[in-house]
């Protein structure tokens, strides 16, 4: 049998990470995906697909990923359920998160990365650079 899902979206909230009585990290996210296709009135459509991360992963995907955050994912779909307080059974069906992947880089770092990436090492002609005929190699 085949049970794989490959998504790619943004988060729509930061991640919800919690711990198991054992110590186990969890992480929980929606996950916007744009449908292909228009709808009659010729707008975008998405698809609030819930997921669920598990231990080591979990923190770093909580840590280096926020609302709006595009990500790839991949895992595979899971169906659960339980009973409520009311008595009701509850169905959930959920991506179970393997392997992601972040597809943008972290907003507190862009900013530095354009600058250094449009900065040349001859900028500033200020700075010197003290060379002796001991530093060369020939």
């Amino acid at each position: 049998m085949i049970n794989r899902t490959v998504l790619t979206g943004r988060l729509t909230d930061d991640t919800d990470l919690r711990y198991t009585q054992s110590g186990h990290a969890v992480g929980n996210f929606r996950l916007a995906v744009n449908r292909r296709f228009k709808n009659e009135q010729g707008q975008s459509e998405a698809d609030f697909i819930s997921c669920v991360i598990w231990n080591k992963s979990a923190k770093n995907f909580a840590n280096f990923t926020h609302k709006g955050s595009l990500v790839g994912i991949e895992g595979r779909i899971q169906t659960r359920n339980y009973e409520n307080q009311n008595g009701q059974k509850v169905y959930i069906t959920e991506v179970v998160v393997e392997q992601f992947a972040l597809l943008e880089p972290r907003q507190d770092n862009q900013a530095k990365q354009t600058q250094q990436n449009n900065m040349s090492p001859f900028d500033n002609p200020s700075d010197q650079v003290d060379i002796t005929d001991d530093d060369l190699p020939f």
